[in-house]
């Protein structure tokens, strides 16, 4: 008796030690340092001058336009591609201001205001306001993942990507000769179930809001799939599908479908973190779509963009990606070609963006 009122005793005693040593910890803790010894640097700056197709800025003031230009300058960035310009009076100033401060290294995208599909002559509005918008300096139109995902109609049903009430937005960009870049979904991680099998289980835990369902507010393939039907019903349209479409992590699939789709080319923003674990898959696909691809970065946080161009220029081994909740797992450089950099960086996005200044890229 007396030995076993020792022994708990002592069980007593080294417990909190232990939590104190870290042995009772949770996932969301644990992030260790690699002991792994391998060689390799960070990559500061791009090779080559680049344009990111994808970034989003409320305040497109002098001042703000001069701090960005510092972090631009100091990153290799060529021209910021601001995909939230709005429309009407908004699209008006910012290019007001980009033409008054740094009329070459900034371009804006308009979006749609997708309220009142339903009214009477709603897509002929929409499409002489994106028109206007054009007029007014507009390089290019956003969509949001809210098409597919939250706006409904004047009915209340939800508002489906290939509606065709939506038909003449798709036609004007191609009339204009302007390219639609396009967020639909969200990884398909978000609908399946959250479990020890689901590689977003962290990011689900922290930020539940993006979990979804079948239900909410429809199967993830259903909505893809409206996608690829409104691609495919405007083959003269050029659309840019953001996010590589959510299939960064299936780029055989992802192959086909660009050979589906002629008019359809792919960003990276977001998801260099399933590029950077299959370096050799990632390496081939470059190579073998270069023309197709094009450097977005998503959120504009200068000190994250280094590793993007560690991943796209090196052939580092094992370094480390900037979000836990993104990839647990470490990075691997591809190691792309001169050529194909170049084509990533920028010759794809001067291809399908009109209006923007080439000689910023002595390059090409």
């Amino acid at each position: 008796m007396m030995l076993k009122k020792m022994l708990s005793l002592v069980v007593l005693i080294l417990f909190p030690l232990s939590v104190i040593l870290g042995q009772e910890m949770s996932f969301e803790e644990y992030n260790p340092t690699p002991t792994l010894v391998v060689e390799g640097a960070a990559v500061p700056s791009a090779k080559f001058r680049f344009i990111d197709v994808h970034s989003h800025q409320r305040d497109m003031s002098a001042s703000a336009l001069k701090r960005m230009i510092v972090d631009m300058d100091r990153i290799n960035e060529g021209i910021m591609v601001n995909l939230s310009g709005g429309s009407g009076k908004r699209i008006q100033n910012m290019v007001a201001s980009i033409q008054a401060n740094y009329p070459n290294r900034f371009v804006v995208f308009a979006n749609v205001d997708f309220d009142g599909v339903g009214d009477a002559n709603w897509s002929e509005k929409a499409a002489k306001q994106l028109e206007e918008d054009v007029k007014n300096g507009a390089k290019g139109l956003k969509i949001y993942k809210s098409l597919g995902l939250r706006y409904k109609d004047n009915d209340g049903n939800r508002l489906a990507i290939d509606d065709p009430r939506l038909d003449p937005i798709w036609a004007k960009c191609a009339e204009l000769g302007i390219p639609v870049l396009i967020h639909a979904a969200d990884p398909k991680s978000f609908w399946d179930e959250m479990d020890s099998k689901n590689e977003r289980w962290l990011e689900l835990k922290t930020r539940p809001g993006r979990k979804r369902s079948a239900t909410d507010p429809a199967p993830w393939q259903q909505i893809i799939d409206e996608q690829h039907a409104m691609f495919k019903k405007h083959p003269n349209t050029k659309f840019i599908n953001a996010h590589m479409g959510w299939y960064a992590n299936n780029l055989k699939k992802l192959g086909t479908l660009l050979d589906e789709m002629p008019n359809m080319s792919v960003g990276i923003g977001a998801i260099i973190a399933e590029l950077g674990r299959q370096p050799k898959a990632a390496h081939a696909f470059f190579v073998k779509y270069q023309d197709r691809i094009l450097f977005g970065k998503d959120s504009w946080k200068p000190e994250e963009f280094p590793t993007y161009f560690r991943v796209l220029e090196s052939d580092d081994e094992y370094f480390p990606y900037y979000k836990k909740y993104h990839a647990f797992w470490a990075m691997y450089g591809l190691d792309l070609p001169d050529e194909v950099l170049k084509k990533v960086y920028y010759k794809n996005a001067l291809n399908l963006i009109p209006g923007l200044d080439r000689s910023l890229f002595p390059e090409d």
